[in-house]
This record gives structure tokens, C-alpha cells and sequence, in this order.
């Protein structure tokens, strides 16, 4: 979920917010830490040891848990139920294709074919994922966008926006905050 913290911090900074200055705040700490967890997890998967994806759900608990904090801390209940609504439509995209096809998810590997992140055999025994075929079902919402170190499906952006809507509020707050509770942006 680098990806969707880097894409916050690069709108905020367009919109002239306090990027550095909110990233910084210990409220983040806890997403940081997982974030690690799942670097971590991440590089065990590219050396072929698979024995913590098992954890995956813990860790996607953990980390809407650590955004918690800085929505209760910010008060952004708005922009998180907006979030929460990008979370089920997401969820509910990717039920549907998982449902059409088996109870599993269609994978379509390209770049992480070339990176080693993704590695013949490897979804054989897996209960969430299949390769993706000619006959699967609903192809356009499976997991086919390929970052090279991960494969995500058009659901799975619709849930990691979450990330990226607590994160420019988060800093949008900061920057009121900072500015004696007057927000100064760009195009605001």
C-alpha cells in the first residue's frame, strides 16, 4: 500500500499541503510498522518462501486497524465512511468474480513473470487464487493489473483507495493544523 501513500503524498504536495511535516506524525507509526511487516512478507515471496502468506489476513486486519488512529486522532469520519464505501464496492467486485469462477480468484501473471515475484506452480495449492484461462469468468475484474510484485484486480484498487483517501486528509488536516486551523491549498 506504498503506492497508495505515495500517490496521497504526491496530490497533497500538488495541492501545496504540509506533506513532510504530517508523514512524520507518530498517528502514522502503526501503518509504518505494518507496512515493514509487509515488505517483509513481500521479499519472503520473491525468495520463495510462501510460509507467512498464510498471515495475509492478519495483516490486512492489522493495517485498517492502524488507520483507525488517524482518523479518530484527525476526527475524519467523512472521508473514512466515503473510504469504507470504496471498500465494499471493492470487496463485492471481487466476491462476484471469485463466485463466478469457483469460489477463486483468476490470476493473470505478466511483469511478475519477469520479476520472479510470481513463479510457475506456485498457485497449485492455493484456496484463494487459480490461473487465469480462456473460460474464466468476468476477466476484466480479476487480477490482472501487474505491478511486478504484486497482481491486483480492478476490486482490489476500489479497497486500497482507502489507504490513499485517510492519508490526504490525514495530511490535509496536519496542514490546518500547522495554519492555526486555516487550510491553505491550491485549488481548494
Amino acid at each position: 500500500m506504498i503506492f497508495q501513500v505515495l500517490m496521497a503524498a504526491i496530490v497533497a504536495k500538488i495541492r501545496k499541503l504540509e506533506v513532510l511535516k504530517a508523514l512524520i506524525k507518530p498517528v502514522f507509526y502503526p501503518f509504518y510498522i505494518v507496512e515493514l511487516v509487509y515488505i517483509f512478507f513481500q521479499i519472503n515471496v520473491f525468495l520463495g518462501n510462501y510460509q507467512f502468506v498464510s498471515y495475509a489476513s492478519i495483516l490486512k486486519t492489522a493495517t485498517l486497524y492502524s488507520l483507525l488512529i488517524p482518523i479518530f486522532v484527525y476526527k475524519l469520519y467523512l472521508p473514512a465512511l466515503a473510504g469504507s464505501g470504496f471498500i465494499f464496492v471493492g470487496s463485492i467486485l471481487n466476491e462476484m468474480v471469485k463466485h463466478a469462477n469457483g469460489g477463486k480468484m483468476p490470476v493473470y501473471p505478466t511483469l511478475s513473470r519477469l520479476t520472479g515475484y510470481f513463479k510457475e506452480g506456485m498457485l497449485d495449492n492455493s484456496s484463494l487464487h487459480i490461473i487465469g484461462t480462456p473460460d474464466s469468468h468476468y476477466k476484466f475484474l480479476s487480477d490482472y493489473i501487474d505491478v511486478g510484485y504484486s497482481i491486483l484486480s480492478i476490486g482490489d484498487l476500489f479497497v486500497h483507495s482507502f489507504v490513499f483517501i485517510v492519508f490526504y486528509y490525514g495530511i490535509k488536516a496536519v496542514t490546518r493544523m500547522l495554519n492555526g486551523g486555516n487550510l491553505i491549498e491550491s485549488d481548494s
